[in-house]
């Protein structure tokens, strides 16, 4: 018997499982899958609703209890560099940046290894193989680059990134732990929001940032930055001041999340 997917994508939630930027909280995500000749019309427009691509998933923090997690991107009209920003620009001046077609390397995957052992030792890729990270970087079914940046002949840093219809989204980022010290992590993102900027773009993607948790703390350092909070992008003036809502009964039943998607070529789901 032949079968024919469905039109319109179907939405899943995974499992509770620990935070891992909160603790004594459980995460859990919404999630659809990048199928099809629609794929990339899906990612650029459930991108532009907090949605974030992995592989050929595209996912979203679906808490039952909380909503501290919150997409985040940068808006390059109203973006500045501040002088520590310039510092970092200079200091990382040395740097080549190559953007390539989606194809992992011995390279790229042996810096991979360097940075987790270094950075995230107890992380959820901490036990990726080979395999694994080719198909993080090769199972795609959009428009992406892996940009490389390099030292001489040294591969320094690389970024799995996305081309959606109004920005660039920075999917994944490594580096050497040796040049940690040259704040290249930030330099990445400046680099990355002059890549948007020459391609006359209006946003760069910088995938969560959640008040409290200092792994995510650096992007508000970002003048410009917008969060996607109670279902549209709001200017994140004062990040300081922001209080996550944590309350179990401010978060939206599953249901009302779908819902409310807005789909390509369509009004929200509800109809």
């Amino acid at each position: 018997m032949r079968h024919t997917l469905p039109i319109a994508p179907q939405f899943y939630v995974t499992a509770p499982q620990p935070c891992p930027y909160l603790n004594g909280r459980q995460e859990r995500k919404l999630f659809t899958s990048l199928q099809g000749d629609d794929a990339q019309r899906l990612n650029d427009t459930l991108s532009q609703q907090g949605f974030r691509r992995s592989q050929n998933v595209l996912y979203r923090p679906s808490c039952a209890d909380c909503s501290a997690c919150l997409s985040a991107r940068v808006d390059l009209s109203k973006f500045e560099l501040s002088k520590s920003q310039k510092r970092v620009l200079k200091r990382n001046k040395d740097l080549i940046r190559k953007a390539n077609s989606p194809w992992a390397t011995e390279d790229q995957y042996e810096l991979f290894r360097k940075y987790l052992n270094a950075r995230h030792a107890t992380g959820g890729m901490a036990d990726m193989d080979v395999f694994e990270f080719a198909a993080m970087i090769e199972e795609t079914p959009i428009r992406t680059r892996v940009v490389e940046y390099t030292i001489g002949n040294a591969l320094a840093a690389v970024s799995l990134t996305d081309l959606i219809e109004d920005g660039l989204s920075m999917v994944y980022s490594f580096y050497d732990p040796m040049v940690a010290a040259r704040s290249i992590g930030t330099y990445l993102i400046l680099d990355h929001i002059a890549l948007a900027k020459e391609a006359k773009l209006s946003y760069l993607y910088l995938g969560y940032w959640v008040p409290g948790s200092k792994k995510m703390g650096y992007k508000a350092r970002f003048s410009g930055l917008e969060i996607y909070f109670q279902g549209k992008w709001q200017s994140l003036s004062n990040p300081t001041e922001f209080n996550a809502d944590l309350h179990p009964l401010n978060t939206e039943p599953i249901s009302e999340q779908v819902a409310n998607l807005t789909l390509p070529d369509s009004k929200p789901v509800r109809g």
